[in-house]
């Protein structure tokens, strides 16, 4: 009995003409043309609007939505969402610069993460925004420095809850972590923050990401408004934010399957509906960066050359690990799984080979494709890797072995 592999999730969010991929109405062959050197990195404007489009429509009215930049920085793509969203949370004083010159008002931007320096709480103070707080002694830096610079710093308690988002790529909460302020220590917090009589907004409570399954979705979110809910009511503060994070996911690799919008849009409005009217002045925020960005971008690389080795072929391609280290597979995958990838301007053709595409670096570890199936390429044709709208140019290593760095555009 044979059994066949799983395979990707269709990589239909482009259209296809004449084999050729097409990317903000542009075929890709013209569009590495028109700018005029690969690797690139290419973000289609059009499908990051239709997912905020979409998930307008499936979560509760009302509710906010914020984009986390992290995943994909890039000015031209904040400018664009900033428009869209509600608000946008930043990790750096550099990012918060990307965000306040994109337009974004200060009061709708939150800076959240461990190891602030005492420089970045004083930028984000004086621009006004608002800081997450991870610690006791972030909270009193916070203070020292509102005394000293005589503005009054708006502040969020980044909260570690006692749970995790189940079978989530990326575990952000439960046990011992270094972000947030362990729940049970809030209390205490928000006894000090009244005491600092500072600008309190509420509470800022993330427990994983990039999650598949509508079920835990459903119970992290169950678990989380329990959590805030509790919290605000024992507040010696009015509590007028609670973000409860994101965590959607989007399928990489074989085997996986869209996250069901609609099932944890509907869990959510039927959670938001049953909270009690004492609360009804809270904002809700869902955070998202990934689920917005990713499916939107494409990595793109070209063939140098086509090499056999003891019977296996290799496309050596002028892209890699430095430019795109999660489709290597050093991004945090245990096991290394392929990135859904294919040959841009050869879809659908009739012959196809089983080949691993590497790069130029001298290292093992630079490979963005192992053993795939791939139409028959040849040198000069581009590889394309999809999903790669998020975690992309910004978390690889792009210095390594000093290769020139990849272009981005958003078309």
């Amino acid at each position: 009995m044979t059994t066949t592999a799983p395979k990707h999730a269709p990589m239909n969010q482009f259209p296809v003409r004449d084999h050729c991929l097409v990317i903000g109405g542009i075929p890709l062959t013209r569009l590495a043309q028109r700018i005029g050197n690969t690797p690139f990195y290419a973000y289609d404007r059009q499908l990051m609007s239709a997912r905020v489009q979409s998930l307008r429509q499936h979560l509760p009215e009302g509710i906010q939505l914020h984009y986390a930049m992290k995943a994909n920085p890039m000015p031209a793509v904040v400018h664009h969402l900033a428009g869209q969203v509600d608000g946008i949370d930043v990790a750096s004083a550099g990012e918060m610069k990307v965000a306040l010159d994109a337009g974004v008002a200060p009061e709708n931007i939150s800076f959240a993460g461990p190891g602030k320096s005492r420089q970045e709480l004083s930028c984000a103070i004086a621009a006004g925004i608002t800081l997450n707080v991870e610690s006791g002694q972030e909270l009193e830096t916070i203070a020292q420095l509102a005394t000293e610079t005589g503005f009054q710093p708006r502040v969020a308690i980044r909260v570690n809850p006692d749970f995790e988002l189940k079978s989530s790529g990326m575990k952000m909460g439960g046990g011992s972590k270094q972000f947030g302020i362990d729940a049970e220590c809030v209390p205490a917090v928000l006894q000090r923050i009244a005491e600092l009589k500072l600008d309190f907004e509420g509470l800022h409570i993330f427990s994983g990401s990039q999650n598949l399954r509508v079920e835990a979705i459903q119970e992290a979110h169950e678990k989380t408004l329990q959590l805030g809910l509790q919290l605000a009511s024992i507040s010696p503060l009015p509590v007028r934010t609670i973000n409860i994070g994101g965590g959607f996911g989007v399928p990489y690799f074989p085997g996986e399957s869209p996250l069901d919008l609609s099932a944890t849009g509907n869990n959510l409005k039927r959670l938001l509906a049953d909270v009690p009217s004492r609360f009804s002045s809270i904002r809700f925020v869902v955070e998202l960066g990934r689920y917005i960005v990713a499916e939107a971008g494409i990595y793109v690389c070209q063939v140098l050359e086509k090499k056999i080795s003891r019977g296996q072929i290799f496309l050596v391609t002028n892209g890699g690990l430095h430019h795109h280290l999660a489709a290597s597979g050093n991004f945090g995958q245990v096991i290394r799984k392929n990135y859904p990838v294919v040959v841009g301007n050869r879809i659908g053709t009739d012959e196809t080979e089983k080949v691993s595409v590497v790069g130029p670096l001298c290292t093992p570890l630079d490979l963005l494709a192992d053993r795939m199936e791939l139409s028959r390429a040849a040198p000069g044709d581009l590889i394309v890797v999809f999903q790669s709208g998020a975690y992309g140019l910004t978390a690889s290593p792009t210095a390594f072995l000093s290769h020139p760095a990849p272009l981005e555009v958003l078309v």
